[in-house]
């Protein structure tokens, strides 16, 4: 199973060495968290902030963005640095022109479904995504704790790639740690996105290298 740390758990006066960090504990990419206030009840950063940490980091950065509106700002996230952008699929953006769109720029496009929304509502659009990212907890804060009823969401998300056969990758996102990320891999999931357990670890390279160690079922 791959490591996808968010960074909004992070100590953001030091956001270069977080990045450091991040690289050092041997994860396999960066998630981004941009929230817009109105979307989801927070405010993180955007295209400007990004930009200015991509020279800092040599990392895969998996864009999530939690907006209203986010096929307003494709083209300066991809202009940012942004290697994969995802966006929900209960955003008031059109879906699959906005997904075209990410995959014109020459990035990857993903799309993501919050906790009460059915994984049929993703299904139209599986040919035209290289990623599914399955909230576990609702979107907006950090810390929370993992909602164990959405693996039958990814169970049905994966037989459906399957049955395609597609190569989609699932990724979940919400209150990973060493005890979730099993029951996640188990149900499909491909990688998991990790924020408080490992910027709180004691020993975070162990941590990556125990997920590193999941073998995803399907």
């Amino acid at each position: 199973m791959l490591v996808s740390p968010s960074i909004l758990t992070c100590d953001f006066a030091h956001l270069e060495q977080e990045l450091q960090f991040v690289k050092q504990s041997g994860a396999d990419m960066v998630h981004l968290d941009v929230m817009d206030g109105v979307f989801v009840p927070n405010l993180s950063f955007g295209p400007p902030v990004i930009e200015r940490l991509r020279p800092c980091s040599d990392m895969f950065f998996d864009v999530h963005l939690m907006m209203e509106y986010p096929d307003r700002l494709i083209e300066a996230f991809a202009k940012a640095g942004a290697d994969l952008i995802n966006f929900h699929v209960e955003s008031k953006a059109p879906i699959a022109e906005t997904l075209d769109k990410i995959h014109a720029l020459g990035k990857k496009a993903a799309l993501t479904i919050k906790p009460k929304t059915p994984a049929s509502a993703v299904f139209p659009y599986l040919d035209k995504v290289d990623m599914l990212l399955v909230m576990t907890v609702e979107p907006g804060f950090g810390g929370q704790s993992f909602m164990a009823d959405m693996m039958p969401k990814l169970g049905e998300l994966r037989a459906e790639i399957n049955r395609r056969g597609l190569s989609v990758q699932l990724q979940v996102d919400g209150g990973i740690a060493s005890k979730t990320a099993p029951i996640a891999a188990a149900a499909g999931a491909d990688i998991a996105v990790v924020g408080s357990a490992l910027f709180n670890a004691s020993d975070a390279a162990a941590l990556v290298a125990e997920i590193h160690t999941l073998r995803t079922n399907g």
